[in-house]
């Protein structure tokens, strides 16, 4: 089942990471990002590459309104031209499925987003 087409579950503090089997069935699914730690917490990050100010605004605007959507929300930085994106489950203090979930909605907003809005590579 792809990622996108599922729903975020809400997670409590007792709610299970990813095991590192459900991370390797589901990273290929997201290729573009990469899983950093912070403070001991895993974490998904991905940049973007934006056309520009506005286009970076609207994308973060758009991924803001898909995770209120999901009640699963991340950490967005938003700068001329780029825009990064954090996704991990606080509640648990790190990598969930829903994560995952998150960054393939993510990647799929942008793919949607169009030519004009993206910077090339």
């Amino acid at each position: 089942m792809a990622l996108t087409s599922e729903t975020c579950e809400a997670c409590r503090p007792d709610s299970p990471l990813v095991t590192e089997a459900e991370e390797r069935e589901l990273k290929p699914q997201i290729p573009d990002w990469e899983i950093v730690e912070v403070k001991g917490v895993r974490r998904l990050k991905r940049t973007f590459k934006i056309a520009g100010w506005m286009p970076a605004v609207e994308f973060t605007n758009t991924i803001a309104r898909i995770a209120d959507a999901e009640d699963h929300h991340p950490i967005i930085l938003t700068a001329w031209g780029k825009v990064t994106v954090s996704w991990w489950t606080h509640a648990i203090r790190g990598l969930h499925r829903n994560d995952f979930i998150m960054a393939g909605k993510t990647d799929e907003a942008f793919e949607n987003a169009g030519e004009n809005n993206r910077a090339p590579d």
